[in-house]
């Protein structure tokens, strides 16, 4: 089963995710905040607080690190006002690009995301301008060990409730609907199947390949710098972009 390669484009930027840790900490905090301000603070009756929670344990999030992000969350919610913001535009080359931001303060977050596209010379659009290009799925990603039989996890995966599954080269990625996230998630998680990430992400159904050296560096540094963002939780992107690998081989 085939499908676009989600662990391909963010792989790179996930490596350099895991040097700054504590930027990501910082932003999960942020979404256990809005889980527990809209589901309460117990994980076993808050469907998507028992997800943020899955997914900073793939980061590797120490239990007691998020045990008190969720305490410290249920004691500031009448101090703190984090709310949810979507911002959609263009990069250069015609790459289409949504951006999932946490904020307490709406108008700076605005100013600093509308900074970076124009100067890296993209474009912010207005709401759905591109959003209707991208389909909102669950994905989990799975290291593909040696002895892992490939027949084996699709089976699991597909008896779990998954709707896709793809083997990559250095991964499984399990695929779901969005009401089947949690559900396939946990069911997987019984089984102690470990995620290198498990997450609800935005699929764009085509992709935009980015050819032209001084375009890639430019989309390059335009992403890069919406990820840098402590405002900004996700970036996805239509892109077909190169790993900075491949091109120094």
């Amino acid at each position: 089963m085939s499908g676009h390669s989600k662990w391909a484009n963010i792989k790179r930027q996930k490596g350099k995710a895991d040097a700054a840790r504590g930027k990501i900490f910082t932003k999960l905090g942020r979404e256990i905040a809005i889980a527990v301000r809209e589901g309460g603070g117990d994980p076993s009756v808050n469907g998507k607080l028992r997800d943020v929670v899955a997914k900073a344990k793939a980061n590797n999030m120490p239990s007691d690190t998020i045990t008190r992000s969720i305490k410290k969350a249920a004691g500031e919610l009448g101090s703190v006002n984090y709310e949810e913001i979507i911002y959609e535009g263009y990069a250069p080359g015609g790459v289409a690009v949504i951006v999932e931001c946490v904020t307490d303060n709406r108008n700076r977050t605005a100013s600093d995301i509308r900074h970076i596209f124009d100067k890296c010379g993209g474009a912010l659009g207005a709401t759905n301008c591109v959003g209707y290009m991208f389909d909102r799925k669950g994905l989990m990603v799975v290291e593909r060990k040696p002895g892992v039989d490939e027949d084996e996890m699709m089976l699991q995966a597909m008896e779990a409730g998954a709707s896709d599954f793809e083997a990559d080269e250095d991964v499984f990625e399990i695929s779901s609907d969005v009401a089947d996230f949690s559900s396939v998630r946990e069911a997987l998680e019984k089984q102690g199947v470990p995620f290198l990430s498990a997450e609800l992400t935005r699929v764009p159904q085509n992709t935009v390949t980015v050819d032209d050296p001084d375009t890639l560096e430019r989309v390059r540094k335009l992403i890069e710098m919406l990820d840098d963002i402590d405002d900004v939780l996700n970036v996805y992107h239509s892109g077909d972009l190169p790993d900075e690998e491949d091109e120094d081989d």
